[in-house]
């Protein structure tokens, strides 16, 4: 059973009431936690722009802090998901009392967007970059006709000069000494190319290390679908399930529950709302 729920039974309205201030403390926390900041970054072209960006390690340190005083809540932590620019920072928590779990899942969605720094460095870099990829270019476009030349120069020093195709290959065939020696020839007609490669990887990963991500979200209250969605915002949702045969159930009758479980479970939703008022 989520909560809130529209269950017209009274222990179900208790709970979902304390839900709704609870969502609406951690919608408070979230605002203030997501406060942007300005900062300059650089784009690509080498053009620099002013962006807005929170901080998620203080959402992170927010939700350390719930975990810490609520000691009669079991959790995994504090997590965070990546996937690609789609960033989720969440913990799920829950108590038992008999065979009823309560379980609450406080979620934030956010975005994570990639710039550069503001250094001049960058442009240098990527300049070089530019360099390297036309000399490569040209290289290439000259290394078939100089690996001809090659081929032959090396040919006619070993007295194999105006030989036809067919005992040339016969020739290659019986001497691979010969096949050996051209193939270093072409090797280091290469050896230009493969030092640009090179040295392109390593200004790639120069370039790389220069990158900062700047943070992106909507303070607003989301559901479960919109989270899935990629939506940004954030998520406060409770879950009641009924232990049976070692299986959680989430359909169940509020009526069967003890009088003293259900005051445990609504006291355990007053810890979680104690601890967002502070």
């Amino acid at each position: 059973m989520q909560i809130p729920s529209n269950s017209a039974d009274s222990f179900v309205k208790s709970m979902s009431e304390k839900s709704e201030q609870i969502r609406l403390l951690f919608l408070e926390h979230i605002k203030n936690l997501t406060v942007k900041a300005q900062v300059k970054v650089m784009l690509g072209d080498g053009t620099v722009s002013d962006q807005e960006s929170f901080d998620p390690a203080a959402v992170r340190q927010f939700y350390d802090s719930i975990l810490r005083k609520l000691p009669d809540w079991t959790t995994d932590g504090v997590s965070v998901t990546t996937d690609r620019d789609l960033r989720r920072s969440f913990i799920k928590i829950e108590a038992r009392d008999g065979n009823y779990i309560l379980s609450a899942h406080m979620s934030l969605q956010y975005h994570a967007l990639l710039f550069y720094k503001l250094d001049h460095a960058v442009l240098d870099i990527q300049k070089e970059l530019s360099e390297i990829s036309d000399k490569v270019k040209e290289l290439l476009e000259n290394m078939a006709p100089q690996s001809d030349r090659a081929i032959e120069e090396k040919l006619k020093q070993k007295g194999y000069e105006g030989m036809d195709q067919q005992k040339l290959f016969e020739v290659l065939f019986e001497h691979d000494d010969l096949t050996q020696e051209l193939t270093e020839s072409l090797k280091s007609s290469q050896k230009q190319i493969n030092d640009l490669k090179e040295r392109q990887s390593f200004l790639f990963k120069e370039l790389d290390n220069m990158l900062i991500e700047v943070y992106h979200t909507t303070p607003v209250m989301i559901d479960e679908m919109k989270m899935i969605a990629a939506e940004e915002g954030c998520l406060c949702v409770f879950n009641l399930e009924h232990m049976k045969s070692n299986s959680r159930e989430g359909n169940l009758d509020p009526a069967r529950i003890q009088p003293k479980i259900k005051d445990n479970l609504l006291k355990h939703m007053d810890d979680i709302e104690k601890v967002l008022k502070i």
